[in-house]
């Protein structure tokens, strides 16, 4: 049950690595921060969901503008993840403890 809960999150991810793949390379390192857009929208959705991880990313990326100062902007975690990522990037359920 929990990993059809994960569904939308894990299809937002395999959208957003296969942006970074096929169209992030073509931009260059043009971004104003540290991740860049695609890579905190990659983080925000694997740490927060799909529904909270895509407002931070459109957040982050309506702040990056030619006006910004941009710096180090990582996206906010999560206090007790319930997760955990996989080596491709994929969030899963957690092993509960004892069990």
């Amino acid at each position: 049950m929990t990993t059809l809960l994960l569904l939308p999150r894990n299809a937002l991810i395999a959208v957003l690595r296969l942006y970074r793949a096929v169209v992030s390379p073509l931009y260059g390192d043009v971004c104003r921060y540290h991740p860049s857009c695609s890579r905190y929208a990659l983080e925000a959705v694997q740490q927060s969901g799909a529904v909270v991880g895509t407002s931070l990313a459109v957040w982050r990326v309506l702040r990056c503008n030619p006006w910004s100062r941009g710096g180090v902007d990582d996206p906010p975690a999560r206090l007790r993840p319930s997760y955990r990522i996989t080596t491709h990037g994929f969030v899963r359920p957690a092993e509960q403890p004892g069990g």
